[in-house]
């Protein structure tokens, strides 16, 4: 299973758990991931966190998968189980917690900044490698990176593909918090609990407020991002060293 539910009373704990490959995304993660959100909401939980397994909360794209031959449709098909990640986050009623150390690449980056609030270790590393390699971001990012960093800082993450560590990306408001190296889940598990006993109406009215807020944006972006990402695997240009996620 590449993502594991856990339960600590009112909060469900979802590990994304490939930690041999630094839980970088195949085929089946994001679906595992947003039925695990979906399994959240059914079984009543009051808050999520999202958290990785091993040394990296997710080092995006799995580029050691051999390039999987799709048509059009099946390529379509594949984004939008990454975009639904997004769209679960959005829909669960209550606050989803993101935990991330080591790396948030490309897509993990996307998964982190989808949730309602980022507790970043001092070891954290984000970044956007996807221009870089030939792809095309996805996860809403195009929408929600610049309403966090602001629209000259967004592009040029976007761009350039440089990497912020957990002090930066507090700096300049990509998360909420940044906690010592190792102390993640702790912080994020001690915040969930305190927002899984706040008035339930209250938190998801708060959350739709601010959600909203972005107005139906979100949707379009994400809905772009699907067909910007089509025609990047159409170019041929993603045919991209493994290594270029490993450069510092």
């Amino acid at each position: 299973m590449s993502v594991h539910h856990d339960r600590d009373g009112a909060v469900a704990i979802l590990h994304l758990d490939r930690p041999e490959r630094l839980n970088a995304v195949d085929a089946e993660l994001p679906r595992r991931l947003s039925a695990a959100l979906r399994r959240a909401a059914d079984d009543g939980a009051r808050a999520v966190v999202l958290a990785g397994r091993g040394r990296a909360f997710c080092a995006g794209h799995d580029l050691k998968e051999p390039p999987a031959r799709e048509s059009v449709e099946q390529s379509r098909a594949r984004l939008e189980d990454i975009q639904d990640v997004t769209r679960q986050i959005r829909r669960f009623p209550g606050a989803v917690v993101a935990a991330v150390h080591g790396y948030a690449l490309g897509a993990g980056a996307e998964f982190a900044l989808g949730c309602d609030v980022v507790v970043a270790g001092e070891d954290a590393v984000f970044g956007f490698p996807e221009v870089g390699v030939g792809l095309s971001v996805t996860g809403g990012i195009s929408s929600l990176l610049p309403a966090l960093v602001g629209w000259a800082r967004a592009k040029e993450l976007l761009l350039l593909g440089e990497r912020v560590g957990g002090a930066e990306a507090k700096a300049i408001g990509l998360v909420a918090r940044c906690v010592p190296a190792g102390t993640h889940l702790e912080e994020a598990v001690a915040l969930a609990h305190r927002l899984a006993e706040r008035p339930p109406t209250a938190v998801a009215l708060a959350k739709q407020a601010l959600d909203r807020a972005l107005g139906e944006g979100l949707e379009d972006a994400m809905a772009r991002e699907v067909e910007h990402a089509v025609l990047t695997t159409l170019t041929g240009e993603s045919a991209a060293p493994i290594s270029e996620f490993g450069r510092g």
